[in-house]
C-alpha cells in the first residue's frame, strides 16, 4: 500500500485544534474591500471553525497525517 501524503494546498489553508476542529481564514478579504458592507468585513476577520460536515471531509480527503 502507498504512502499516504498531506495535500499540500489544504496544510497551507487548514489547521486542527487539540480538540479536532478545522479552522480555516476567510476569503474576501485581500483586495477591494471598500466595495464590501462592513458587517462582511467584520465577520470575516480572523479565523473561523469549520462546520462539522465540512471538517469530517477535509480531515478524512487532506489531512490524513494529521
Amino acid at each position: 500500500m502507498p504512502k499516504l501524503k498531506n495535500k499540500s494546498a489544504a496544510k497551507k489553508r487548514f489547521r486542527t485544534s487539540a480538540k479536532g476542529k478545522v479552522w480555516f481564514n476567510s476569503a474576501y478579504l485581500r483586495h477591494n474591500t471598500s466595495k464590501r458592507p462592513k458587517d462582511m468585513k467584520r465577520n470575516n476577520c480572523g479565523s473561523q471553525i469549520l462546520k462539522s460536515r465540512d471538517a469530517k471531509v477535509v480531515k478524512r480527503h487532506f489531512l490524513p497525517m494529521r
